[in-house]
């Protein structure tokens, strides 16, 4: 196989894994916009419905980091190619539950292998390519889980409503069934092929703990506005109702241009990136909460928030690969897991301050938690000092660290 024909099949297999992103968010999120038919289908509620989302959250960040030790010994090849199965099986058994018990043992399935997913996909995206594209190979992982908001949540919306709420699940189902062949002849079979990315390159416990502690207050801070954008819109900015779900569109495209923005600056400064993103996002929270009751300001303010986020997002994958004192599934697994705590917090916070200080405090208090974010993100410092580096590479290995682990990839056995 020549170097051309590797690299484009590791490009091929990132690609793959990326659109993997793009399904277990779209998953994650499809009964937000189908609350209504799946509680009248089910004869429930719709507050029962939305535990559909809300439990599926709370697997995740309780799952991802035992899963992970659990599953240390398998594969990855064989691992990732099994979660997707359990996501094809998962969205198939949410398409035809025929009770609201069935339907939510099938979310609480995929939801813990989407926990173990989201610890495995970066280093194993990142073990793909040379070390030098890593951050971008990230990047790419990243604009998946973004283009989840922009397309595949509105476009299972809209299966829902045109064809039932079963139909968007189904469509899920089999979207991720030709995901699982794509991944089984892509990913190598050869353990050897991911080892590149199975440590950190600059490993740094003190740094790492700080890292998560910046990723649980970012989240928080912006989900304690995100979570209530839309009344925020309604009732703050005075928008109409028919102009949200536009706003809301910018939005998905301003993460979209925020992990591209990113992937020009994380393989040269991950950290750097990261500290952007957290400022940008303090600044246009802050600027949602003096200028909100300007339209333009508001939508501006939004989406530049949203671009921040995933820009910082991206970020953080990368930095874990680099920081990670251990294995970096397990560092991966508690970033995602910070990530999580975060959305969850976040939405908390938002809802007692609405019953207390206000709609418009939710912008205020989440550029102020933001703000705390970036003091954490400064305390990590640069990439030049702190941890202990691995040794340089000889002029021998040199060669093979620049074709490998993408040079690494085999003919499948």
């Amino acid at each position: 196989m020549s170097d051309r024909d590797v690299s484009l099949r590791a490009l091929a297999a990132v690609s793959v894994l990326s659109l993997s992103t793009f399904a277990y968010v779209t998953t994650e999120a499809l009964p937000i916009g189908l609350l209504t038919p799946i509680a009248d289908s089910l004869d429930t509620t719709p507050a029962a419905a939305g535990l559909l989302v809300t439990g599926y959250g709370l697997v995740v960040v309780v799952l991802t980091v035992p899963l992970t030790r659990l599953a240390r010994g398998v594969g990855r090849r064989r691992l990732l190619v099994g979660l997707l199965g359990v996501l094809v099986l998962g969205t198939l058994g949410s398409a035809l539950a025929s009770t609201y018990v069935l339907l939510l043992t099938s979310r609480i399935m995929t939801a813990a292998a989407q926990a173990l997913f989201w610890a495995l996909v970066v280093p194993v995206g990142a073990s793909l390519v040379p070390r030098r594209l890593r951050g971008r190979a990230v990047t790419l992982l990243f604009a998946g889980s973004s283009l989840a908001g922009v397309l595949g949540v509105p476009a299972g919306t809209w299966l829902g409503q045109q064809a039932g709420w079963r139909a968007a699940f189904l469509g899920m189902s089999v979207f991720a069934l030709g995901l699982l062949v794509l991944a089984a002849v892509l990913l190598p079979s050869d353990q050897g092929a991911y080892q590149g990315a199975e440590t950190g390159t600059r490993p740094d416990e003190r740094r790492y703990h700080l890292l998560l502690v910046t990723t649980a207050l970012a989240v928080t801070g912006a989900y304690t506005a995100f979570t209530y954008v839309e009344p925020f819109l309604l009732h703050v900015s005075r928008l109409d109702n028919g102009e949200v779900s536009p706003v809301l569109l910018v939005r998905g495209l301003a993460g979209v241009a925020g992990v591209a923005l990113a992937a020009l600056l994380v393989d040269r400064n991950a950290w750097l990136a990261g500290l952007l993103a957290v400022a940008l996002e303090a600044a246009a929270l802050l600027t949602q909460y003096l200028g909100g009751t300007q339209p333009v300001v508001a939508v501006a303010a939004v989406a530049l928030s949203a671009g921040a986020l995933a820009a910082f997002a991206a970020a953080l994958g990368t930095r874990v690969l680099q920081v990670a004192p251990g294995s970096t599934d397990l560092a991966a697994a508690g970033s995602s897991t910070a990530f999580n705590v975060g959305i969850t917090a976040g939405a908390l916070l938002g809802s007692g301050l609405l019953t207390t200080t206000g709609l418009r405090s939710v912008a205020l208090a989440g550029s102020a938690i933001t703000a705390l974010a970036l003091v954490t993100q400064l305390l990590q410092g640069g990439p030049k000092g702190g941890g202990p580096r691995r040794a340089a590479p000889t002029s021998e290995t040199a060669g093979d660290e620049a074709r490998t682990p993408a040079a690494a990839v085999p003919s499948r056995s």
